[in-house]
């Protein structure tokens, strides 16, 4: 019986928000069925992997002019409601060119990296090839997205670029993990950071670099510089519990007396069961690709700029408990802000790992032996095999 609640609780959410978009589409679905759109770009680019090493690239832009930042910074959506999310995505309509990701000049893709400098949004023009449909439907496996178009013509206003980025961006004898630690360090968030990388201005030999991708490799490359400096730190001295819970998703993080251990346990309710995924890593870090994909590093990156901020090292294990109420999908960022946001909370102090276990599953529907079971690093805690473990 509970299996049937499960899968109609994410049903019914998406239908939900569905409906709702519907109805703004009885309204204003005229400005998303266009051969043309005016808008301000919040600023935001796309590169697709289809079709690799020829993939679509374009802006995103709304159909209203203004303030439009908010659209595509996730750093601006705490607090947030699903639908809201759901529905700035799909407010941006994607004009798109198929080019060589080798192509990082051209009239098109200059324009890009300017919008992408800019400190705020910028005025779009495009002219399609056909006219646009409004998406109609969402699902629980793709992130949301708006209407599509091939680009025939594009017109982008001046804009004002933000020095940091612009410094980078004119030194090419700059490597691209230096360049995105360089912008990481002098305040720019990360969510700019990556569309700097994937639109192709930063590093020695440059190239465009799809969205999806660039999203990993930056929380990637961050979340290593900030490991290799917690290294040097002092060991903490007590058990502490951090827990947050947004959008459907529960997180729990605990961080142990133990030289750099790293791992992330998810668990997720399919409508019959609970899957689950793990990745592992100690201070040589991840030997292969994540099997929970980007979420591992956005994980990493987030709990390391707390131990970076306290100056301190320390074993970590992020328990991640996806609940049916997380109906639609709208990228790893959640799992970055979220623990973010849990970082940021004050953490329960225990004794030892037993009751660390126990305090951070207690508001959990997965059970602690089920954890234990399922991750690797409990086990070898637990089993005491670590000898250096206090």
């Amino acid at each position: 019986m509970l299996t049937i609640f499960v899968m109609s609780t994410g049903n019914e959410i998406r239908r939900g928000i569905e409906a709702n978009w519907h109805k703004y589409l009885s309204k204003y679905g005229n400005l998303f069925s266009s051969k043309e759109i005016q808008g301000s770009s919040p600023p935001s680019i796309f590169v697709g992997t289809y079709g690799y090493p020829k993939v679509a690239v374009g802006p995103m832009l709304p159909p209203i002019h203004g303030e439009t930042s908010i659209l595509d910074t996730p750093e601006k959506w705490i607090g947030k409601s699903l639908e809201e999310i759901v529905n700035f995505r799909l407010n941006l309509i994607r004009g798109i060119k198929n080019i060589s990701v080798t192509q990082t000049e051209g009239r098109l893709i200059e324009n890009l990296q300017d919008m992408t400098m800019s400190s705020s949004p910028t005025d779009t023009e495009i002219q399609f090839v056909k006219t646009t449909s409004p998406i109609t439907s969402l699902d629980d496996q793709t992130p949301p997205f708006g209407p599509i178009g091939e680009i025939k013509n594009a017109k982008f206003s001046s804009t004002n670029a933000i020095t940091s980025i612009e410094k980078v961006f004119y030194d090419h004898d700059l490597k691209a993990e230096n360049a995105i630690m360089k912008l990481y360090n002098s305040g720019i968030d990360i969510t700019k950071i990556q569309k700097c990388l994937s639109i192709g201005m930063m590093g020695k030999n440059r190239k465009l670099v799809p969205t999806k991708w660039s999203i990993t490799a930056t929380d990637d490359m961050i979340s290593k510089s900030l490991m290799l400096e917690i290294l040097d730190f002092d060991i903490i001295d007590s058990f502490y519990v951090f827990s947050y819970e947004h959008l459907g998703n529960l997180f729990s993080i605990i961080l142990f007396p133990h030289r750099w251990l790293f791992e992330m346990q998810e668990a997720w309710h399919d409508g019959q069961s609970i899957g689950f995924g793990s990745d592992y890593e100690d201070a040589k870090g991840i030997s292969h690709q994540p099997l929970i994909a980007g979420a591992f590093f956005a994980a990493k990156l987030a709990v390391s700029e707390y131990l970076i901020k306290k100056q301190k090292q320390a074993g970590i294990l992020v328990l991640r408990e996806i609940q049916p109420e997380y109906a639609v999908p709208v990228g790893v960022w959640q799992v970055r802000e979220g623990i973010r946001q849990a970082m940021k909370q004050a953490p329960k102090i225990v004794e030892n790992i037993d009751q660390s276990i126990e305090l951070a599953t207690k508001k959990m529907s997965v059970s602690k032996n089920e954890w234990l079971r399922e991750g690797k690093m409990l086990k070898l805690i637990q089993q005491k095999v670590i000898t250096d473990f206090f």
